[in-house]
């Protein structure tokens, strides 16, 4: 698979997965709704890699761990409180931070030097995900719209260290698939504890939105998404794999005009046309590498 479809795949799905994850917020706990969702993409992932003859154990456990902390479990806890909170078309505009928490958390890392380009097209991509939802976030500065936005970009911080330990598991000879299915099982694992130790009730609705809902989110979202991902981070870098997260609120914004009645303003246009001048400034030739990066196979 080249790089700009696994780039595709991953802005397709998780730009959609915002309003699935907003379809679960209801009398499930958080904790519990994803614990089933975890759980089911790590069941149905190790049943996948069993079957192709492809299970194996990882070179380290430790990054795995801190992969499932990060990105399977913690992360997902913010995330989830944040969109009881806040609209899910503003998730995403937070969320496009982790393209500017990847650049930083690699010069870290990793000692990698944050370029004039990646610098450049991350603030336009921000400024442009911002004006898609001025309006939001210049009407909704309460104090559940404060902690919303606080969970979101701590859930995002979260979602950037795991992808500091995808690249440090592809880096010592663990495949991100095999890093996904054994970070999914140890996610899944803080999550049942956590429900342990708050006395939570195992809730399964049984209306066809929540399990929809859950099913694209552990299917689509959790196995195929983070596994696109993360072949990007392995493939191009962190930071430019992360942009992808500056254009899911394009798509985010798309599914909320028809299912949850956005209205279009000039601020927002505005906004669409600065994350495509942004993803121009990451990917295009001939004098950018990112594109080159992206096409190759």
């Amino acid at each position: 698979m080249s790089n700009a479809f696994l780039f595709f795949v991953t802005v397709l799905i998780w730009g959609t997965s915002w309003i699935g994850i907003a379809l679960q917020i209801g009398p499930v706990p958080v904790s519990v709704s994803i614990f089933y969702r975890i759980l089911l993409a790590a069941l149905l992932l190790l049943l996948w890699l069993g079957l192709t003859r492809r299970l194996a154990l990882p070179r380290q456990w430790r990054f795995v761990a801190l992969q499932g902390i990060c990105l399977f479990s913690l992360n997902f806890m913010a995330f989830y409180n944040a969109a009881a909170l806040i609209p899910s078309g503003l998730l995403s505009v937070i969320f496009s931070l982790a393209s500017i928490f990847n650049a930083i958390n690699a010069r870290i890392f990793f000692g990698e030097r944050i370029s004039i380009r990646v610098f450049i097209a991350g603030l336009i991509g921000v400024c442009g995900v911002g004006l898609l939802f001025w309006d939001s976030l210049a009407v909704t500065f309460d104090p559940d719209s404060l902690k919303g936005i606080g969970w979101m970009t701590l859930g995002t911080l979260f979602f950037s260290w795991g992808n500091m330990a995808s690249r440090k598991n592809t880096a010592i000879g663990t495949p991100p698939i095999i890093a996904n299915a054994w970070g999914m099982t140890i996610g899944a694992c803080i999550l049942w504890t956590l429900i342990m130790i708050r006395q939570q009730p195992f809730i399964l609705p049984t209306d066809f939105t929540y399990l929809a809902a859950l099913l694209y989110l552990a299917i689509f979202a959790s196995v195929i998404g983070f596994t696109t991902y993360l072949l990007l981070v392995a493939r191009i870098g962190s930071a430019q794999a992360g942009y992808a997260t500056v254009i899911f609120p394009a798509v985010a914004l798309v599914i909320s005009t028809f299912f949850e009645g956005y209205q279009w303003t000039g601020t927002a246009i505005a906004g669409v046309f600065l994350v495509l001048m942004g993803n121009i400034v990451m990917f295009a030739k001939p004098k950018l590498t990112g594109m080159r990066a992206l096409a190759r196979h």
